[in-house]
């Protein structure tokens, strides 16, 4: 995907947001909560640099460097507080951007709720605001999938931020998670229809490639906690919000 600078997104936020039932634990992604906290800082010598992943099945996008993974994280995070500052303002709403994004190597290096976050994960922690990402395990998938896996991770986990906001909360993650993959298509759709991104050859693709990736296992009870939705599912919210925008997910 490319960025390109001058134009705003459209769409706006549902003027009310009703909040649903508090769920029990999280409403985020990936890590259960009670009480979410501050990033860790890594310990004396320990550099949040990323390592290069080994040798990976590379896409025809030439999606290779390290470097290119850094400037579409910066711009994905960029084009969503954009996006998302947009929304609110249409909305007579006050916008507060997620105060950090923390790239992390090892198991441990970032606590969320006194829990350390695993490897190959991606999350949102609410009472610290902040999104985290095993950066070895993205940049891989930056290079196996592409760089349209990028805007939407990062999409995602900025839309549980956005959801904390506005305060919905769902009785089954499963709810909160497809929610969270329609906001992050209406974010991307609306982008591309506003001109603010371009979709490169095989975005779609890749899009859905990730997707695939992500789903959960299909013999996963829909119901239980931590649930996501399957692959199928998750490719359905996805693509509902990117074409209709943020009216199809059921934000109010």
């Amino acid at each position: 995907m490319t960025a390109r600078s001058g134009s705003q997104p459209r769409g706006s936020l549902a003027a009310a947001v009703v909040a649903l039932v508090v769920a029990a634990g999280c409403a985020v992604g990936g890590v259960g909560e009670s009480g979410p906290q501050e990033p860790r800082e890594p310990a004396p010598g320990q550099s949040r640099q990323a390592s290069s992943p080994g040798p990976q099945t590379t896409r025809a996008d030439g999606t290779t460097s390290v470097e290119e993974f850094k400037t579409d994280i910066g711009d994905a995070v960029n084009i969503a507080e954009d996006y998302w500052g947009a929304q609110f303002k249409a909305s007579g709403q006050q916008f507060r951007p997620i105060r950090r994004i923390v790239p992390y190597q090892r198991e441990g290096e970032v606590a969320c709720g006194g829990q350390a976050l695993p490897r190959n994960n991606a999350v949102y922690c609410s009472q610290g605001d902040f999104i985290a990402y095993d950066v070895n395990w993205s940049v891989a998938a930056f290079r196996q999938v592409g760089d349209a896996f990028v805007f939407y991770l990062l999409g995602h986990e900025y839309a549980h931020g956005i959801q904390v906001r506005l305060g919905i909360r769902y009785n089954f993650t499963i709810q909160q998670e497809l929610q969270a993959d329609c906001m992050a298509g209406a974010y991307l759709g609306d982008s591309v229809r506003s001109g603010v991104l371009k979709l490169d050859t095989g975005d779609l693709d890749e899009f859905r490639e990730g997707l695939l990736a992500v789903g959960d296992d299909p013999d996963q009870p829909w119901f239980a906690e931590g649930s996501h939705g399957t692959a199928e599912q998750r490719t359905d919210s996805f693509f509902r919000g990117y074409e209709n925008s943020l009216d199809a997910c059921d934000l109010g």
